[in-house]
């Protein structure tokens, strides 16, 4: 084969490190970017957090200045102060200036009172009897601190106490047993060759732990430390002074509480010999029980999320302004910019070397404030689109909700498909009917007879409002709901609004109906 040259022309995108950064930024959560920011900062020397300065450290500031330069003013004309002594005692300029500065700080409250009450703070709390220096640690404290309180106040002993907090450890966020006593215990023993002494160790190490476990179910909350919803639920009525109406929930939780979730009266009086009013009165009961008793003490600081954005009333118009509290605040150090900049390229491979490092990190520094500005810049257009097209839902709520997709908006504005789904995902909105994902504005279309349109959003509205004025007792099938919204000139087929059910965790008709 003989071989020849050919020129070939051809286009390809090549993203470029600052775009690929871009890129990454805008599809981070707000809690990602920030931890993003905190990496870029241990690495990028040139990158710092801008710090606003308080009152009171600028004027500290401006009196270290006043105080330099009236110190190097001294002296510059100390050779002159003994010639000028005399015209110093009938002129104190400066003395006066500085005694009326010091009046006006001393009125406006800026002088030695300010730090006198700082200093003086903290002991006024501490002498005051209603002041609880623990008040702001209990909101959050988790389930096996306080069970662990509570485990110092009882006489047990060490091996005891040990196996309790063992127990303590091996609960889950619900309060409940992650594994059996069988698997704790055989996690505990170490072995040692011999059968026989591995199995006497194995029944010890057992036999401490139901004694331990009974210590731990007779601690707050009630129900802790059970292995299942039923011993949960028996826990909390064993509490509880016995009567007719306590007794029949046991037997309900002990052997039929699947018939229960059924609602199945027929067989729920078959089994346990009650009445149709005692048996409701037992549903109550037991409905009124902490089936998580662990729940109180999950952290709900997991659970907050932090507006991206929010939305605010503009005369007859909506406004979307950018949360301040989730914008990193970063700038370039000007110290060491201007340092690197100022410095010549030094003679040498390594210094060479070295220069091209730092103004390679200078210039990372620059890309990231700049992408950072316009991940912002970009979600706020996109918001902003959003709720230009959803102007009835910030009026009348989700039941108002139009049909809108992606494409739209990156039409509107000039953009990727792909970005706009980049922007709207765990990028949250504040709106005057609650927080929701940017995501949540976006729904397909339902045909109307009219016609129109009807966004699925505002279908899923308004089968939750028929679910909620339903008789109890008669609870609307899916068929119902489905020919209830047609009524409405909303064509929706049954397996749909069972779908759209289910996505509102909603239960199926013979699961809502009460006994």
């Amino acid at each position: 084969m003989k071989p020849s040259l050919q020129f070939r022309l051809s286009q390809h995108l090549a993203l470029t490190p600052q775009l690929q950064q871009s890129i990454r930024l805008l599809q981070l959560s707000t809690l990602e970017l920030h931890q993003e920011v905190e990496q870029m900062l241990e690495m990028n020397p040139f990158l710092e957090p801008e710090e606003e300065f308080t009152p009171l450290e600028t004027a500290a500031t401006a009196e270290f200045e006043r105080q330099r330069n009236d110190s190097n003013s001294s002296e510059e004309h100390g050779a002159d102060r003994e010639g000028g002594a005399a015209e110093a005692e009938t002129a104190p300029i400066d003395t006066a200036e500085a005694g009326a500065t010091e009046r006006d700080d001393w009125e406006n409250g800026t002088e030695r009172d300010d730090f006198d009450g700082i200093r003086e703070t903290p002991s006024r709390q501490n002498d005051d009897d209603d002041y609880d220096p623990m008040e702001r640690n209990s909101v959050s404290i988790s389930l096996q601190e306080h069970l662990r309180q509570q485990l110092l106040g009882t006489r047990l002993s060490a091996q005891d106490m040990a196996a309790v907090e063992i127990l303590i450890e091996s609960l889950n966020e619900d309060g409940y047993l992650a594994d059996t006593l069988e698997d704790i215990a055989t996690s505990l023993v170490l072995p040692t060759g011999n059968d026989e002494e591995d199995e006497e160790a194995l029944d010890e190490i057992l036999s401490r732990l139901r004694c331990g476990l009974s210590w731990l179910q007779h601690m707050e909350p009630v129900g802790v430390g059970a292995s299942s919803l039923s011993e949960c639920l028996i826990l909390q009525l064993n509490t509880l002074p016995k009567d007719e109406v306590r007794d029949v929930a046991i037997l309900i939780c002990q052997h039929h509480l699947e018939l229960l979730a059924r609602r199945d009266t027929k067989k729920l009086m078959a089994a346990t010999s009650a009445d149709e009013a005692l048996l409701k009165e037992a549903q109550s009961l037991i409905v009124s029980l902490e089936p998580k008793p662990g729940r109180a003490f999950t952290r709900a600081e997991a659970n907050i999320i932090v507006p991206d954005v929010i939305v605010q009333k503009s005369g007859r118009n909506w406004k979307v302004v950018l949360n301040p509290d989730v914008m990193p605040k970063l700038r370039i150090n000007d110290l060491y910019a201007q340092a690197l900049r100022s410095t010549r390229s030094p003679r040498g491979t390594a210094a060479t070397e070295s220069h091209t490092a730092l103004s390679s990190r200078l210039q990372e520094a620059r890309w990231f404030v700049k992408n950072i500005q316009q991940r912002f810049d970009t979600i706020l257009r996109v918001s902003q689109a959003i709720v230009d097209r959803q102007k009835n839902f910030f009026t009348h709520g989700e039941i108002a909700m139009k049909p809108l997709v992606l494409r739209e908006i990156a039409d509107e504005l000039g953009l990727h498909e792909s970005t706009i789904s980049r922007v709207t995902t765990a990028k949250y909105m504040n709106t005057p009917f609650g927080t929701f994902e940017l995501k949540y504005f976006f729904g397909s279309s339902l045909n109307t007879e009219a016609g129109g349109n009807a966004s699925s959003t505002a279908v899923r509205a308004l089968i939750k409002q028929l679910v909620a004025a339903e008789d109890p007792k008669k609870p609307l099938s899916d068929s119902q709901l489905s020919n209830m919204l047609e009524e409405q000139g909303i064509q929706v087929a049954r397996r749909t609004v069972a779908k759209y059910r289910e996505a509102l965790k909603i239960a199926p008709a013979n699961l809502r109906k009460e006994l």
